[in-house]
């Protein structure tokens, strides 16, 4: 029996975008109720977030048996802590702040066992494997893990087709804050700049054959993004949704009673 199948990583392969959703909530209860709203995947944000090792586990856990994607943003790229999120069942990463093709080679490594990388064994402890019991979880383990990694910098940018040609990089999702702040436009996201540099960064992932990632909050800019060839792509994240649904229930409310 070989390891799960990954329909995330099967779906970035398509033209056709992918939807998806931001988990900020830090808890299995939240993730569960995004679950049913009928997003492709749903990404366990661990880098801007109080979630760690037990409450990704916890979300992780709650997606399965459900027909979504759960892909995890790990904090930083450490190898220990890749190896930590792949035992716990996670197929698809997200990885911050890749800025050349050496750290995403570096990144690419810690997911594959020797000799091809330096992945350490001990799946037979955690969710990736059953627990034991997926016996051929070795053999199968790294056709389905999904890497993508963030460029989120002017050197990223520049660097983009060589971080593209990394054999084991999946995709590559451009963040637009951290790409503002670093040309100095923060924080002035829709920058006429900031919005050049991501569209044609998005193209030119795609013409490198790969996925192009990216999140947006305004219909517009995500429209703009899909035009540009974006197919892997955040919609917003739980924690904003909630907050402008109170404030704006409360705002009504106040409205009509003073």
């Amino acid at each position: 029996m070989p390891a799960p199948y990954n329909k995330f990583k099967a779906a970035l392969t398509s033209d056709t975008p992918t939807l998806g959703l931001w988990l900020a909530m830090g808890t299995g209860y939240a993730a569960e109720i995004a679950a049913s709203a009928g997003f492709d995947w749903l990404l366990i944000d661990g880098e801007h977030t109080p979630n760690d090792l037990v409450t990704i586990h916890e979300q992780l856990m709650a997606l399965s048996g459900h027909n979504v994607s759960p892909v995890v943003r790990i904090p930083h790229n450490d190898a220990a802590l890749i190896k930590q999120v792949l035992d716990l069942g996670a197929q698809s990463l997200l990885c911050p702040m890749v800025n050349s093709a050496e750290e995403a080679r570096a990144i690419v490594a810690a997911t594959r066992y020797p000799p091809r990388g330096i992945r350490g064994v001990g799946h037979m402890l955690g969710r990736a494997s059953a627990f034991n019991g997926v016996p051929d979880y070795l053999d199968t383990a790294e056709k389905q893990i999904c890497i993508i990694v963030q460029a989120e910098s002017v050197a990223a940018m520049d660097a983009l087709e060589e971080i593209c040609a990394v054999d084991g990089v999946d995709g590559v999702f451009i963040g637009p804050a951290d790409l503002c702040a670093d040309m100095g436009l923060l924080p002035n996201i829709t920058h006429p700049d900031v919005r050049a540099a991501v569209q044609d960064g998005l193209r030119r992932i795609r013409a490198a054959g790969k996925a192009a990632g990216i999140i947006d909050g305004d219909p517009a800019l995500i429209q703009q993004d899909i035009d540009a060839g974006a197919n892997f792509v955040a919609l917003g994240a739980d924690v904003l949704l909630l907050a402008d649904a109170m404030r704006g229930l409360v705002t009504t409310w106040k409205a009509r009673t003073t």
